[in-house]
């Protein structure tokens, strides 16, 4: 494990396997760097890359500072991508996502950007959350009822259906590792705070975001991702759409497929 400094002092730990260009994993709602799929899709990369995957902050070994602001996430992203030399390629995956387009905007120096599956909803019809949702998870979590917020997250925000929340209390080697990190719900629920309540993606909101960007769906995912990941590629200015079976999210990574398309991305000429 490695520690970098965040420049409002929380110390960031991450991990680094292989050797080459650099490349950061940027985790979404409930992931850290020991996730399973994090930790096969960085050893799946480090044949090409030198990849970093971090815990994001409250997450893992990592500090967290409060109060809680997104622009402090970002500069967390930020102090890796210094950390990684100055500049990297980024993948991020879900809220992951988010954060990593953020910060592009704020002109950080990746080279290449991968948006996994961002959960934008753009349609005005099928799930939305609800307007309180970022105050309904953010009083869960204050109250200690982290099960409630997992709930209420996964059902209300994402829109599982609550049988999957059921068999993931049934499953404790799952449900320790989600309630390790239920704290940081709030943090996610602010990051997508404006972009879950079915209008379109402004069109002209991330036209600092210039470099390559690769905006990845899988066919098999709900119909509301797909159509976020399409939206937004349709408004970023230097971005194409991949779309193919096996690059979802919302069940288990399939990071053999998905490793081999971030290498022909970052790897590739375009």
């Amino acid at each position: 494990m490695h520690t970098v400094t965040s420049k409002d002092g929380t110390k960031i730990a991450y991990d680094r396997v292989g050797q080459g260009p650099s490349l950061i994993l940027v985790g979404g709602a409930f992931s850290y760097r020991k996730f399973p799929g994090l930790v096969q899709l960085a050893n799946l990369l480090s044949a090409h890359f030198t990849v970093y995957n971090y815990d994001r902050r409250g997450r893992g070994d990592s500090g967290d500072i409060l109060p809680y602001a997104i622009n402090r996430e970002m500069e967390d992203l930020q102090a890796m991508i210094d950390e990684a030399g100055g500049s990297a390629y980024v993948w991020g995956l879900s809220a992951g996502a988010v954060l990593a387009l953020q910060t592009a905007a704020t002109g950080a120096n990746i080279t290449k950007l991968a948006l996994h599956e961002p959960p934008f909803v753009v349609d005005a019809t099928g799930h939305k959350p609800p307007e309180n949702f970022v105050k309904q998870v953010s009083e869960l979590i204050s109250a200690n009822r982290q099960g409630e917020a997992i709930k209420y997250f996964m059902t209300k925000g994402m829109g599982a259906p609550s049988f999957v929340v059921s068999l993931m209390r049934v499953m404790p080697g799952v449900w320790s590792k989600l309630l390790a990190v239920a704290n940081t719900l709030p943090y996610d629920a602010a990051m997508l705070d404006g972009y879950m309540d079915g209008k379109a993606l402004p069109d002209k909101l991330w036209d600092a975001v210039t470099m390559p960007t690769l905006v990845i769906e899988g066919t098999e995912s709900p119909v509301r991702l797909r159509h976020g990941a399409q939206a937004l590629a349709s408004v970023l200015p230097n971005a194409r759409l991949l779309s193919k079976r096996g690059l979802g999210h919302a069940k288990q990574l399939d990071t053999k497929k998905i490793s081999s398309e971030l290498v022909a991305f970052f790897m590739g000429n375009c």
